[in-house]
């Protein structure tokens, strides 16, 4: 019996509209606040995200990118500096994926919410301050308008611009090669996995073990 296959998409290219987050330490509890996080699964999820940014307490809109009409359909995100610090949880990148992001573009990241974004496959690439600041006033002053994220160059091109980003080593061959998804690749395997699991001596005595205690 072979290994069932699932396709993991490469995800070298993402283009599209653009919509800036000014901000820095922008934590997850912003991004997501904890009393959205209590679902069986993330469905539903984007609506809540920036909710607290977005609405008063009385649900009316505040003044947010993300309640602008011109930036309806963004799906590249522009951020400042330590984007996603705070909490771990990964209903972060899962409320932003799920109201339509596909690519963050920033300063700086914090570790595991760029952990938690490659899982998704979203890349997070990087450029200085200056680069994000211009590259922000230029969505801000032209919505709409497109943004290619090039991840396998490590380019970003807008407005006949194109800068440097960086992409962290491990995140750009995961996503250029289609990796990213370990739990796909897991599944797609399996019995690979069974046959080495059978393999190892210590599973073999827990096993035992166990139907000993029974």
């Amino acid at each position: 019996m072979t290994d069932a296959t699932e396709e993991i998409p490469e995800v070298d290219y993402v283009e599209g509209t653009g919509i800036p987050i000014r901000g820095n330490d922008i934590d997850t509890d912003q991004i997501i606040p904890a009393r959205f996080m209590k679902v069986v699964t993330f469905d539903g999820l984007g609506e809540f995200a920036f909710f607290d940014l977005r609405f008063d307490d009385d649900d009316n809109p505040k003044d947010h990118p993300m309640n602008e009409e011109r930036f309806e359909g963004a799906n590249v995100m522009v951020v400042n500096n330590n984007f996603g610090c705070g909490s771990s949880r990964e209903h972060a990148p899962q409320a932003l994926m799920r109201w339509g992001i596909d690519a963050i573009i920033g300063e700086g990241f914090a570790e595991i919410f760029a952990g938690n974004c490659l899982a998704l496959g979203i890349p997070t690439v990087t450029a200085d301050h200056e680069t994000i600041n211009a590259l922000q006033q230029w969505v801000d002053d032209n919505p709409g308008e497109e943004i290619e994220v090039d991840v396998a160059a490590e380019t970003v091109r807008y407005g006949g611009n194109e800068i440097s980003v960086s992409v962290d080593d491990a995140q750009r061959q995961a996503l250029v090669e289609g990796i990213w998804d370990t739990t796909a690749l897991m599944k797609a395997n399996r019995n690979a996995i069974e046959e080495t699991a059978a393999q190892l001596p210590y599973l073999d005595q827990t096993r035992s073990d166990l139907e000993a205690d029974d």
